[in-house]
This record gives C-alpha cells, sequence and structure tokens, in this order.
C-alpha cells in the first residue's frame, strides 16, 4: 500500500513523525508536507503563483503551499500512485466545527475529492500537558491498522482525534462518535481598533456522545465525515 504522509505544522513536524512511526508497518510512505507550520489555513489552495518544492530525502518533499496543495501536488506530479491519504498529527484537536477551518482535515478532504481515502488525525492538547508522541504513536498503530482495513465508501474519510491525558491515566477506549455540531464561542479582547479572538476552547459547548465530549473525556473520537 503506498501512503502520502501530509500536515499543517510543517514537514519537520514531530507529529508527523510519530504518525509515520505508526503507518511505517501498513505500506510504503511518502512525505509531502508544508515548509512552515499552517494552522488553520482551511482548504486553501494556490492557483496565482509557483509551488516551490524542496527535497529532503527519499520520497519526502517539503512544499512551499498549503496542506491541500501537497495533496494536489502528489497526485498530479509527485506520487500519483497513493493509495490513501494520511494527515496529522495534528498539534490541537480538530474536533466539531474545526474540520471547517483545519488545514489537516482539508488535506484529506481534498484527497476524497479526487478519489482517494483518507483519515486525518488530531492530537487534542490541555493546557498545562505535553503531548507523549510514543504513546499516541502506539494508540494510532493500532486503529490505522483497523481503518485501512474497512470498505471504503467515496465520499467520505475518517477524522480522528486523540485525548489528552496525564501520566498514568487510564488507556482510553476507542469511540465511534458524530461530529458535534454547536460553534465555537464567540468571544474577543478588544483594543481601539482591533479585536483579538479569545474563545475557550476548552469549555466549548457539546452535546454528550460528540466527537468533543467524547475525547474531552478521556477517548479516542473516530468520526466518519461525507462530502
Amino acid at each position: 500500500m503506498n501512503l502520502l504522509l501530509t500536515n499543517d505544522d510543517g514537514i519537520d513536524a514531530p507529529g508527523l513523525a510519530a504518525l509515520a512511526q505508526a503507518a511505517a508497518p501498513l505500506g510504503t510512505l511518502t512525505w509531502i508536507a508544508p515548509h512552515t507550520h499552517l494552522s488553520g489555513c482551511g482548504h486553501r489552495v494556490t492557483t496565482d503563483g509557483p509551488i516551490r518544492i524542496s527535497a529532503k530525502a527519499e520520497r519526502r518533499w517539503a512544499v512551499e503551499g498549503t496542506p491541500a496543495d501537497c495533496v494536489r501536488v502528489a497526485l498530479a506530479k509527485l506520487a500519483p500512485e497513493i493509495d490513501w491519504v494520511l494527515s496529522g498529527m495534528n498539534h490541537g484537536g480538530n474536533l466539531g466545527v474545526d474540520v471547517h477551518h483545519s488545514g489537516t482535515v482539508a488535506a484529506v478532504r481534498e484527497a476524497v475529492l479526487h478519489g482517494k481515502p483518507g483519515i486525518a488525525v488530531s492530537h487534542y492538547r490541555k493546557r498545562g500537558l505535553e503531548i507523549d508522541w510514543p504513546r499516541a504513536e502506539r494508540w494510532m498503530r493500532q486503529i490505522l491498522a483497523e481503518l485501512l482495513k474497512e470498505p471504503w465508501k467515496p465520499g467520505t474519510f475518517w477524522n480522528v482525534n486523540l485525548p489528552s491525558l496525564a501520566p498514568g491515566e487510564p488507556e482510553p477506549r476507542v469511540v465511534r462518535c458524530p461530529l458535534e455540531p454547536g460553534p465555537l464561542p464567540l468571544s474577543f479582547r478588544s483594543g481601539e481598533d482591533w479585536l483579538h479572538y479569545d474563545g475557550n476552547y476548552h469549555e466549548r459547548p457539546r452535546i454528550a456522545g460528540s466527537d468533543v465530549d467524547v475525547c474531552f473525556t478521556g477517548q479516542i473520537a473516530v468520526t466518519k465525515l461525507t462530502l
């Protein structure tokens, strides 16, 4: 199986390296990711200028473009043979309505538009807790193996969010759950001529059983999305 790895945190992000370790037993890996951090860029693509590409190693490129650009470049030029797109692991959650502005999710959505299945992976982080990437890698190794075996329905993709757990907390369960429909809180601090968003992500509204609720209560949220 030929697997494309991308993200919106950049080619050198530790989450991308952890995802690669989890996916390595499942096939041949190709890394095509943005050259820098582009979190929250959504599904923006570059059509009005050159997209510069730098070879970093064998089957590994950094792209001066967005996550969606990376997938487009892969399918058109660098790796048209790919079977699946794996995007992440994002440093921070992509839950509920986050999927609409997430570059991590947009990369997989772009793949699905072109008839390729994909999985977006993000890691929620509570304030004061660092992400344990080796533990996340261990969780994702099993989840990837299971999801890649399932029959794929065109027009759908998976969005996975890992919980933020302190050392010693019980291992999480994998929960298939729907997307939280509620919006993020609208809160801004202001100055004389500016506004700065300061909504509390960790206290966002949530319906019991939604992906936000599942992840915030310490379980792994797995959601199937449809274009």
